[in-house]
């Protein structure tokens, strides 16, 4: 028996020496297949070798990382987990094994490898980057920072490391330092793909979109189907407007990778702003099955509830999106207006969550030290204006008559225009400035700086919490006297903003110590140009035999209760008829749908007419046609109450809870309509059926309309801006005297 056992352990002898001798030639080829890129070949020697010698460290190490190589994630894991139990202190295979971990998203065992790795073997490059980018997963940009640091300080021309740093700077708001990393990586290596790539979402993060864009394209010449990079260049065309060349990149990303978040969301985006809302929302859902803590997706997701009419649920995926983020911006935004829609909310919820805002967000932005300006209060100051919207937009009508009407003598005007969008429009308020700046390509630090070098005195919000406003810059207080006027008219809940335009109906005394600002009054919270060439139009119903209403206003402001309501005034009178006009009235669905709601409340469909786009002339040409309009509510209308009344044809407005719900009252008492501001529903019942049996009287009142707007403080454009003009002097004064 002995003897049989001694003979066998001999011929094991044997055949291992014979095995190893035959590894021993096959491992080279092994390693210079993987050398050359074939890494198919080295797979398969590695499988030969291991087939002879099943625990040989060289071959599994090799066949891990030629696994790592071609995305075989799992199996590296395999391989590279029997090296480490073969030998515990491989520190080559720890980093890789952690970099396969990494890649199965298994971030806290791919940490705990790299950190032995590293205890093995401080100076070992990867395992130091790599350690890095899981820490960056693991949301400890900081800790990166410091790896990436480590390697850079081992070799600093190592180019990976550079990118690696760059990534970790990103989400810690250090943009131009990221800049400068990537920049670094591109001077040892320029073609550097992912630090390409890395340099266009600094580009981004800087507002600096010609330069983000010329990074993208770089990074798609080198590789042209990244789709990470497709997908970032869809949003970058997305942000600057270019709708028709985003759908494209976010479609050409999905096509390479139908899973990919950046692409989903961007598509989701861009479908909710063309109203495509089935696919967005399914764009959201799919996000959410695989990452169901994706702050963006439940923000979108809600948006486009929002756009169906179904507000509660709109909400509650907002405060999801907060709770797993209390700092995203876009979330806290969607439900600031959200709440300005909602029926049952007012001046406390509207306050509320816009101090939010500054809680979550403004609050962490480092305010500068006091400006210093010369403390002269008579002399000439310097007004700066911030705006997105210094073109064809509703707001642009609100704020282009204060910018044509300034004394110039007095008060040196600035604009700092924050959109690549330009049109006619544009041209005019650039026409009205002293001095234009195109602010759009500045970061919230440097358009700070450039205000700051402009020597403004009075800095003046034009958008609040609308889309493309640049509060972060008023969060940092560059200019001694900060204002918010006129884009939203809301207040923005800034302590660092200091007034806010108004009127004594749209804030009412009680509430304004739920403000942040100090509440201004003026004639009224908006004024508007008059209509140009407009002629007086006599009144429909004296030839039609029938009262006409008109709803110039967004299909969105189309509340429930305020359709409702209008349903009971068409129900008292069986003959009239109203007028819907809005360019999303092109779209059928839209359309049928409004038409659907109008026939839910009883009212027949060939009463309501819509009407959809057309030119501004065109769209004041239809008030001829119309004998009164009714303003929607909560969300009331602004400039089309304006233009209602300066056609003759007069608006009934309900006082609501909040801002927004009261601009329209506020107008129609500012020209002497206070007979036609309702305190509740039946009283706006009552004005409607009032007026429409005294056709003589509404006729007379049509005629004479116009120019009471017209000579009225507030659609005096000219006095109106005299107003704005004692307020500054006031601030300006005020602060003089202060200390």
């Amino acid at each position: 028996m002995a003897s049989n056992v001694g003979s066998r352990a001999f011929q094991n002898a044997r055949l291992q020496k014979k095995h190893r001798k035959q590894t021993d030639e096959l491992m080279p080829r092994a390693v210079a297949a993987y050398r050359s890129g074939r890494h198919a070949e080295a797979q398969a020697i590695c499988g030969d070798i291991l087939a002879l010698l099943p625990d040989h460290v060289d071959a599994l190490h090799l066949r891990g990382v030629t696994a790592l190589d071609g995305g075989q994630f799992e199996l590296a894991e395999q391989a590279l987990t029997r090296v480490v139990e073969i030998e515990p202190r491989h520190a080559e295979a720890l980093s890789n094994l952690g970099l396969a971990l990494f890649n199965r998203k298994r971030f806290e065992e791919a940490r705990k490898c790299q950190e032995r790795a590293i205890a093995l073997k401080p100076n070992l490059l990867v395992a130091l980057t790599g350690l890095g980018n899981t820490l960056m997963r693991l949301g400890r940009p900081e800790e990166a920072i410091a790896a990436h640091d480590r390697a850079i300080a081992l070799k600093p021309d190592y180019a990976d490391a550079y990118c690696n740093r760059g990534m970790a700077l990103l989400p810690l708001a250090r943009n131009a330092e990221a800049n400068q990393s990537f920049e670094r990586a591109l001077s040892l290596n320029p073609r550097h793909m992912e630090a390409m790539f890395g340099k266009g979402l600094a580009s981004i993060a800087l507002r600096h979109s010609d330069e983000a864009l010329a990074a993208f394209d770089a990074a798609l010449a080198i590789k042209p189907n990244a789709a990470q990079v497709l997908a970032q260049r869809g949003r970058l065309h997305q942000q600057a407007g270019r709708f028709d060349k985003a759908m494209p990149d976010f479609e050409a990303a999905l096509a390479l990778d139908p899973r990919h978040e950046v692409a989903l969301l961007g598509f989701a985006q861009l479908s909710v702003i063309r109203d495509n809302i089935a696919p967005a929302m399914d764009a959201c859902r799919k996000v959410l099955e695989l990452n169901p803590t994706s702050e963006v997706a439940w923000t979108w997701l809600g948006e486009c509830f929002c756009k169906q009419g179904d507000l509660a649920t709109g909400l509650a995926h907002f405060d999801r999106a907060l709770e797993l983020n209390p700092a995203y911006g876009d979330a806290i935004t969607a439900k600031i207006f959200l709440l300005d829609f909602m029926p049952d909310t007012g001046f406390a919820q509207h306050q509320a969550i816009r101090r939010e805002w500054w809680t979550r967000i403004g609050a962490a932005i480092e305010r500068r030290p006091p400006p210093v300006r010369d403390r002269d209060p008579e002399r000439r100051l310097t007004i700066g204006y911030v705006s997105s919207d210094f073109r064809s937009h509703s707001a642009a009508l609100t704020f282009l008559p204060v910018l044509r009407h300034h004394d110039h003598a007095a008060f040196k005007v600035v604009c700092y225009s924050c959109s690549p969008l330009r049109d006619a429009m544009t041209e005019q308020c650039r026409a009205a400035a002293d001095l234009w700046v195109d602010a759009w390509q500045m970061s919230d630090e440097e358009l700070a700086d450039r205000i700051d070098a402009d020597q403004v005195d009075i800095l003046v919000d034009l958008s609040g919490h609308s889309a493309g406003n640049r509060l972060p810059v008023f969060a940092r207080k560059p200019a001694p006297i900060q204002v918010t006027a006129w884009g939203s008219g809301t207040g923005t809940g800034l302590p660092t903003i200091d007034y806010f335009f108004a009127d004594p109906v749209t804030i009412p005394e009680p509430v304004r110590p739920l403000f942040a600002e100090q509440v201004y009054d003026l004639p009224a919270v908006i004024t508007t140009d008059p209509l140009q060439g407009w002629q007086p139009t006599p009144l429909p119903m004296l030839r039609n035999g029938f009262v006409t209403f008109g709803v110039f206003n967004r299909i969105d402001k189309i509340s429930d209760p305020a359709l409702a309501l209008w349903a009971r005034i068409m129900g008292a009178l069986p003959e009239a008829r109203i007028v819907i006009k809005n360019g999303a009235l092109d779209d059928a669905l839209v359309r049928n749908a409004l038409i659907a709601r109008f026939v839910n409340n009883g009212i027949a469909e060939e009463r309501v007419t819509c009407l959809g786009l057309s030119t501004r002339d065109q769209h004041i040409a239809q008030f001829a046609n119309i004998d009164m309009s009714l303003d929607p509510f909560p969300q009331n209308g602004g400039v089309s109450t304006w233009e209602s009344l300066q056609a003759g044809v007069p608006v009934i407005a309900k006082l609501g809870q909040g801002a927004a719900a009261r601009a329209a009252a506020a107008i129609n008492v500012a020209v002497g309509l206070d007979d036609f501001v309702a305190s509740d529903d039946d009283s706006y019942l009552a004005i409607a059926l009032k007026h429409a049996a005294a056709p003589g009287e509404l006729a007379k009142l049509r005629a004479a309309l116009p120019a009471m707007a017209a000579n009225s403080a507030a659609g005096n454009v000219e006095t109106y801006t005299r107003k704005v003009e004692e307020g500054y002097r006031q601030f300006w004064r005020s602060f003089c005297s202060s200390s």
